[in-house]
């Protein structure tokens, strides 16, 4: 049987190893580009990680407050980047401490626009590493979009052929 702290730390490191290469390659002077008006900036996107690792120290510290409070954005992607990898150690440090029980716990979060409920911890663990997960994926488009080259990520990208 597959232990659920271990599985999830597992799968979580690996995709934070990921993120980081697509981060770095990311052109450091195509901070504020948006593909739509609408959009966030690739800058803002990357804010993104950061602000889900604090969503998710909050859960496993059991100081997530809803809404979350969030702290403002660094002026640069490299502040950016460190304060999201800075997050990312201490959300591990945070899981492989956790007791047990707790892991089996609820906790309140979003369930609905407006709408708040009592969610399993591990269910908002998993959804905010898949919510890191889907924004990557937003951010290899930005990368491609600005003409930097995307990196592998689930296997070979045009950029870094496996063959």
């Amino acid at each position: 049987m597959i232990d659920p702290r271990e599985q999830w730390l597992s799968v979580y490191e690996r995709e934070n190893a990921t993120t980081l290469k697509v981060m770095r390659a990311y052109p450091l002077d195509k901070a504020d580009f948006k593909p739509h008006p609408i959009s966030g900036s690739a800058q803002q996107l990357m804010w993104t990680f950061a602000i889900e690792q604090s969503v998710l120290k909050g859960a496993l510290d059991g100081t997530l407050t809803m809404p979350p409070k969030f702290p403002d954005q660094p002026a640069t992607m490299a502040e950016v980047i460190a304060h999201w990898q800075k997050g990312t150690g201490e959300v591990a440090a945070l899981m492989r401490a956790i007791p047990e029980a707790k892991l089996g716990s609820s906790i309140t979060f979003f369930t609905g626009p407006g709408t708040l409920s009592q969610v399993p911890l591990m269910q908002v663990l998993w959804l905010m590493l898949l919510d890191s997960i889907h924004h990557r994926g937003q951010l290899s488009v930005y990368l491609r979009m600005v003409g930097g080259k995307v990196p592998s990520i689930y296997g070979p990208s045009h950029d870094e052929p496996w063959m």
